[in-house]
């Protein structure tokens, strides 16, 4: 599993949308390399919209943490407070950091 670490956050609704489509498009690419991608904003989005909006951020955080901590390595599109938690929290574990999909091995054909 690989996981997708990127900005999520924005000013506007239309930020946001396109820092996901950045995720989901580069996850799409490491699922044609053979591999499992795994976003943890996309775990936590539909939780995180059900609660109460003063807790939004730290769940999200912590949702997308667990998510990413299981992943054997992490595809780090661009830098972000979010992103750079779940980077230092791969590199703490030894794991992998890629910076481009292309630097992704081929592992099976889909």
């Amino acid at each position: 599993m690989i996981a997708v670490a990127g900005p999520y956050s924005a000013e506007t609704e239309e930020e946001r949308k396109s820092n996901l489509d950045a995720m989901n498009t580069a996850a799409a690419e490491i699922y044609m390399k053979g591999h499992i991608p795994v976003i943890g904003v996309n775990a936590a989005l539909f939780i995180t919209e059900k609660l109460e909006k003063n807790i939004r951020k730290k769940a999200m955080t912590e949702i997308s943490l667990a998510v990413v901590e299981k992943c054997d390595a992490l595809l780090l599109l661009k830098e972000s407070p979010g992103a750079n938690l779940e980077r230092d929290l791969i590199l703490s574990q030894g794991k992998k950091i890629y910076e481009s999909t292309e630097e992704i091995p081929f592992v099976r054909d889909i």
